[in-house]
């Protein structure tokens, strides 16, 4: 049986609040176009990469999935979007980081074996992953982000997928080399809203209600992990047919993974306390 609906989520790692809302001219025109909506949404504590990824995913809190920094790794427990979406039926994909298949699919990463698998029995049946093996501030290894849209293009084109994730570490890069109030975050910003820009559209006629927002946020100096506004939040974009709260309420980043699941029609976990903000 198929699922209510199809969604794509999209992870732009490490941009803050108001970077979002500033330079990211194309999801702010859909929004004021009517074509999407916004609000401000709050990562867990830690504010750390990993961390916040395997929140994400699980709707429980670092404290009880116990990934507690980038360090920290292993095949997470808890149900997850993934796996609660093949349990329905449903089919996944995964374009992002290897740390994603490291959490929800096996640990530890083979870059032979997991690099780029197709599984039917999940709980990622579609995998494309990249390590960014050899990352310094210097040279980041990051993959060009119109490949990587255009890699989920393919799995919702080529398999079909209900739900996909695509996380790029790009800006979160930059933001860790050059700060967040320079030249350069200014310009790495305008390209990645254009290049998402370019797909994002035709993901939209495909079917698929979407979602773009950051795993955090990061400070001025190129920071997060801490308590700190400018460390914790970012924008959450949503382009579909849900009903959500007042664009002034600031979201839980644990009510992601519910929120996705009620809109694909996927029964919530128990371990998924929070509740939906789309309804």
């Amino acid at each position: 049986m198929p699922l209510k609906s199809k969604l794509l989520l999209i992870i732009l790692d490490g941009v803050p609040y108001r970077n979002f809302r500033t330079f990211m001219g194309n999801l702010e025109g859909w929004v004021k176009h009517g074509d999407a909506q916004v609000w401000k949404m709050r990562s867990v504590l830690p504010s750390t990469s990993a961390c916040c990824y395997a929140s994400i995913h699980t709707g429980v809190p670092p404290q009880v999935h116990g990934v507690l920094s980038n360090e920290v790794r292993f095949r997470l427990s808890q149900p997850d979007i993934f796996s609660e979406v093949i349990k329905a039926g449903g089919r996944t994909g995964a374009v992002t980081h290897s740390y994603w298949s490291e959490f929800f699919n096996r640990y530890p990463f083979d870059l032979v074996r997991d690099m780029e698998y197709d599984e039917p029995e999940g709980p990622i049946t579609h995998g494309r992953f990249h390590t960014m093996t050899g990352y310094n501030l210097i040279n980041q290894m990051t993959p060009s982000d119109t490949d990587l849209f255009a890699t989920l293009t393919m799995l919702t084109e080529r398999h079909g997928i209900d739900y996909g994730i695509l996380h790029t570490c790009t800006l979160d890069s930059m933001g860790h080399r050059f700060g967040h109030d320079t030249r350069e975050m200014d310009h790495a910003l305008f390209v990645m809203d254009a290049q998402l820009a370019a797909f994002l559209p035709r993901w939209r006629e495909a079917g698929y209600e979407v979602m773009v927002c950051a795993d955090h946020g990061q400070s001025p100096r190129g920071h997060h992990g801490g308590h700190a506004d400018e460390q914790q939040d970012f924008a959450m974009y949503y382009f579909g047919e849900g009903r959500g709260p007042e664009h002034d309420t600031l979201l839980d980043q644990l009510s992601l993974a519910p929120t996705i699941l009620n809109r694909l029609g996927v029964p919530r976990p128990e371990t998924m306390k929070a509740e939906s903000f789309l309804t």
